[in-house]
């Protein structure tokens, strides 16, 4: 027993923003609003991709994906945050605080790799356009999305074993919104030093590894535009990746700002307002920018719109001739 590690402490308190008064209500309405239309958002997408026949590939399979994904992700993180900021009860239990540290770092985890193999997929479509169909067969695609999710689960379930294993005697309040590693590595009375080794080697390989894909993928992709003879040809190639280019410098700019050094990164209060926008902002800003600068995306929401509102339409008038079908004629 004597090497057994205890942790004396049952919950956690999160401090989270300190505000008061009107600042309350004004966070409370912004993140519940932020929320709603983050999930509203990404399940449009995930409905408009299932129900047209032209999006059918690759690439919005991949999206269709990503939006399933953010959907988790904001959800593992934003309504525990939501209820706290009107709360004065912001305890986590102790198995609350690693299930959420847990499914934070998996969904985080996977959406990297994930933005890399969407990226490989841009590179494959425009490097390779007469092999696409060929490489990016539906099997692979369900392969590499089944990848993303087990490298994110692997990652997170040796990242929580190793916090996990620490021991939190008296000091039990985080200086966060949510249980993140940074903060956890610094209240822990134990040494850490083990546990900051891993989470920075880990997220070494999970972070830069991808990154190196993309920014390799898009290497080629540009030295293969910039051969296209024609503006129009060029322009199109790259309207076909600008959004996801978009989405990956957001997130990864966000994110790397927390990763580079948890301990050190911890210490300044621009941490949390830094982490709120790679948890709630970004995540709200993707939809949009997949549907504001995708044409396919912009005109089968359209047509999705339409087609659902001629249903109705539809359902209605045959509805109304029902009606006066059974009502009595009084002539």
């Amino acid at each position: 027993m004597g090497g057994r590690n205890e942790t004396k402490v049952m919950y956690f308190f999160l401090l989270g923003f300190p505000t008061t008064g009107e600042q309350q209500l004004l966070l409370f309405s912004a993140l519940l609003l932020a929320y709603l239309l983050t999930v509203l958002e990404n399940f449009l997408i995930i409905l408009i991709i299932q129900n047209n026949h032209s999006l059918q590939k690759p690439m919005y399979f991949f999206l269709g994906n990503l939006s399933f994904l953010e959907i988790w992700y904001v959800s593992a993180i934003e309504p525990k945050m939501i209820r706290d900021v009107q709360s004065h009860d912001k305890r986590i239990s102790f198995q609350g605080c690693m299930a959420q540290l847990h499914f934070f770092v998996t969904f985080v985890c996977t959406e990297y790799v994930l933005l890399a193999v969407m990226a490989f997929d841009r590179f494959v479509a425009i490097c390779k356009p007469l092999r696409h169909a060929l490489i990016m067969s539906p099997k692979l695609c369900a392969q590499l999305v089944a990848a993303c999710w087990m490298c994110g689960l692997a990652t997170s379930s040796i990242k929580l074993g190793f916090i996990a294993s620490l021991s939190f005697c008296d000091v039990d309040k985080i200086n966060h919104y949510f249980c993140d590693i940074s903060p956890l590595l610094n209240i822990s009375c134990s040494d850490s030093s083990l546990a900051e080794l891993v989470y920075f080697t880990l997220a070494l390989l999970v972070i830069m590894l991808p990154l190196c894909a993309v920014v390799a993928s898009y290497i080629c992709i540009l030295f293969t535009v910039l051969k296209i003879p024609s503006s129009q040809g060029r322009q199109k190639a790259f309207s076909t990746c600008s959004s996801h280019l978009t989405v990956v410098v957001l997130f990864y700019s966000t994110t790397l700002f927390t990763c580079a050094h948890p301990k050190l990164m911890y210490t300044y209060r621009a941490n949390k307002l830094v982490s709120l926008l790679y948890t709630a902002v970004v995540p709200l800003l993707n939809p949009l920018i997949y549907c504001l600068r995708n044409k396919e995306v912009r005109v089968a929401m359209r047509r999705t719109l339409y087609l659902r509102e001629g249903e109705n339409t539809e359902k209605s008038y045959t509805n109304t001739n029902l009606l006066r079908m059974q009502v009595p004629s009084c002539i």
